[in-house]
């Protein structure tokens, strides 16, 4: 399927990666089981991209089943079956932004956030920030609309808006402003 003639890139039935709160893989099921009813827990990450004291922050598609139209990180989704982080950071940015990135692999935390009566996210997820110098072509099928915004910014307008935010973002964001922002600003 092409929606402006980018391809879809999510699916129901692509298999991801099940793990136990040690993170040690016990299954692979699709993403549709994974995040349905109280959710199993896998594999995931983020990504966040800065360019000029700038994070790069898109607004998800109307088509993304959990969270649709609300503001989040550069970039997230999760590794397939026999894929590994590694790949899998460099496929989503490509598939979702249509860029490659510098990153560097930061923390690992675990979440559980459910959406509505739609479905749940419950995650251990690996977060990675870095910086890329090509020109943005977000895929309609997981971006709405994009923008670079200043990270004060960002953390103000999060507070005064916060129902606006994805909540791993929320979560994340606040980790890195309080933590690692001395390492984003090197970037």
């Amino acid at each position: 399927m092409t929606l402006s003639g980018q391809q879809k890139v999510s699916f129901h039935d692509e298999l991801l990666v099940v793990v136990d709160k040690d993170d040690k893989v016990i299954d692979y099921k699709n993403r549709l089981e994974c995040h349905q009813g109280n959710g199993l827990l896998h594999r995931a990450f983020s990504i966040f991209i800065f360019k000029a004291g700038e994070v790069l922050v898109p607004r998800r598609s109307r088509h993304k089943q959990l969270w649709p139209l609300y503001w989040s990180n550069s970039c997230c989704s999760h590794p397939r079956k026999g894929e590994d982080l590694h790949h899998a950071v460099q496929r989503r940015l490509a598939e979702e932004l249509g860029i490659c990135a510098s990153l560097n692999y930061l923390y690992t935390f675990q979440y559980q956030a459910s959406y509505r009566n739609v479905g749940i996210e419950r995650e251990i997820c690996s977060v990675y920030i870095g910086t890329s110098c090509d020109e943005i072509a977000a895929n309609p099928w997981e971006v709405a609309e994009w923008k670079f915004i200043a990270i004060n910014d960002l953390t103000t307008d999060m507070g005064r808006r916060p129902q606006m935010y994805t909540p791993w973002f929320k979560m994340e964001w606040q980790k890195l402003v309080g933590e690692y922002l001395d390492e984003i600003m090197c970037l």
